[in-house]
């Protein structure tokens, strides 16, 4: 029977009643911190187009994931901001660098914060791109054994997952070959696998020091419009031996977080991005936007459309409003 007999605003009338009958649960679990590693000591350095993230010194980083970790989130990623920069990117792979010195420290100050580290040349090459040149384009072969000795190193060094953000061709089976070559079965793989060439990245190239000095990444990042694509990628990276598969971004692709989770049978993620972090913030700083709500409705969002982790600058003042 239809209204009056039908009227679901009964069960909107109070709080309590919205509570009990709530579809979408957000928790401290879902979430996963970025961390940007600069060299120094006791640096923070803010990164202007993103209010309230700044760039650490390895000291700073292990302290915010340690308050991260105190707030209930259970994972941090780590970028790496080099000394120096090399056409190879060579720092990448350096067992004394910024990265695999927060994961040492990490691990022996929290234990069992889950420490996953982002695997790509970008931060590294002199050039900005994520891989290796042949000429002025992106070299995907050459680039497969680097990244396996980035990946390597950070798992050498404690990370718990690798999470391989180049999008080349086969990088998640190198990596996976070469971890298991190793003795490093345990390290888990998660792949950025349907990455796409977003201009909502702009003020992460900021905070990670990683814009190309020429040209741009859309002959390997993926193409916005194509949905169908994604799923293979999502395909091919799974059958290459990831773990968890990720969608970046997260919002202006819900509906591929929602086809992915659907079709796959896997943990799904989703990047919140720099981008998305910095209109909220714009918006909430000039009055035009309640931030608390605004956030929280905006993860929801993306945990209701399948992602079972978000990526999100947002992760440790969520994690406390949830845990409050």
């Amino acid at each position: 029977m239809g209204f009056p007999v039908n009227r679901p605003r009964r069960l909107r009338r109070t709080e309590t009643l919205r509570r009990m009958v709530r579809e979408t649960r957000l928790t401290p679990d879902d979430l996963i911190l970025p961390l940007f590693v600069c060299p120094g000591r006791e640096v923070r350095r803010a990164v202007a187009s993103m209010p309230g993230v700044a760039q650490l010194s390895v000291d700073q980083a292990v302290r915010e994931a340690g308050q991260a970790f105190g707030a209930g989130v259970p994972a941090v990623i780590l970028f790496g901001i080099p000394q120096r920069k090399d056409a190879r990117g060579s720092e990448a792979w350096n067992d004394s660098g910024e990265v695999q010195r927060t994961i040492r420290e990490i691990k022996e100050k929290t234990p069992e914060l889950v420490v996953i580290t982002d695997v790509c040349l970008c931060e590294y090459t002199d050039h900005g791109h994520c891989g290796v040149l042949t000429g002025q384009e992106v070299d995907n072969d050459a680039t497969l054994e680097l990244l396996a000795r980035q990946a390597l190193s950070h798992a050498r060094a404690g990370a718990d997952l690798v999470a391989p953000s180049d999008m080349m061709d086969g990088r998640v089976g190198a990596i996976r070959e070469a971890l298991d070559r190793d003795g490093l079965s345990r390290v888990a793989i998660m792949a950025y696998a349907a990455k796409f060439a977003s201009a909502f990245y702009g003020p992460f190239r900021e905070a990670a020091e990683s814009a190309p000095r020429f040209g741009d990444r859309r002959s390997y990042q993926m193409d916005p419009p194509n949905g169908n694509e994604a799923m293979r990628e999502v395909a091919l990276d799974l059958a290459e031996g990831a773990d968890i598969v990720m969608i970046k971004p997260a919002l202006a692709y819900l509906d591929l977080v929602w086809r992915v989770k659907q079709r796959f049978d896997c943990p799904v993620a989703a990047y919140n991005v720099s981008g998305e972090y910095a209109m909220l913030k714009a918006a909430a700083l000039n009055g035009w936007l309640d931030e608390e709500r605004a956030v929280f409705e905006m993860l929801t969002s993306i945990k209701r459309a399948g992602a079972d982790l978000i990526l999100t600058y947002f992760a440790t003042e969520a994690a406390r409003k949830l845990a409050g």
